[in-house]
């Protein structure tokens, strides 16, 4: 099961590394990380998103996280009422034939073109996993020549 977390931490050197670190030791992933600031330049809030199927060591994770003294607050997500959003950018090769379909796929999902060539198209795309993810599928008849994406990043609706 994907696990969200909003992790706030001390806006200092080396705290990423030691979060990071306590996945790592337990065998977890890390699928998506986005770090930032927060109105609070001594803070900064990690959203760090695991596929965790051993929930008892997840729970040990929680714990340990909470006890980083760079840690200022834990909160898993998962189950809650959330807001998450991600950046994708996506290059499409186009041609005569292939590139309205494409423009009618990105109007569809309201995505920006960033850049239109000759022979290729730059999407972007804002959006929660699930129209991140309805892009990429829409996308796949077509040559797709690069992606690159921001990770989630998320906050509890309360």
């Amino acid at each position: 099961m994907k696990h969200t977390f909003s992790v706030q931490v001390e806006n200092k050197f080396g705290v990423l590394a030691r979060i990071a670190g306590l996945f790592a030791a337990r065998g977890f992933n890390i699928e998506s990380l986005a770090v930032s600031p927060t109105n609070d330049p001594s803070v900064s809030n990690m959203t760090i998103v695991v596929n965790a199927p051993d929930e008892r060591i997840l729970e040990q994770i929680k714990k340990q996280l909470n006890k980083l003294v760079d840690t200022i607050k834990v909160q898993d997500l998962t189950g809650e009422n959330f807001i998450d959003r991600e950046l994708v950018l996506v290059k499409v090769a186009v041609n005569p034939k292939t590139r309205p379909q494409i423009l009618e796929i990105a109007q569809t999902l309201e995505a920006k073109i960033d850049e239109a060539a000759t022979k290729d198209l730059t999407l972007e795309v804002v959006g929660d996993q699930n129209k991140i993810h309805t892009l990429l599928e829409l996308l796949k008849p077509f040559e797709i020549k690069e992606i690159v994406r921001t990770g989630r990043i998320a906050m509890s609706r309360h």
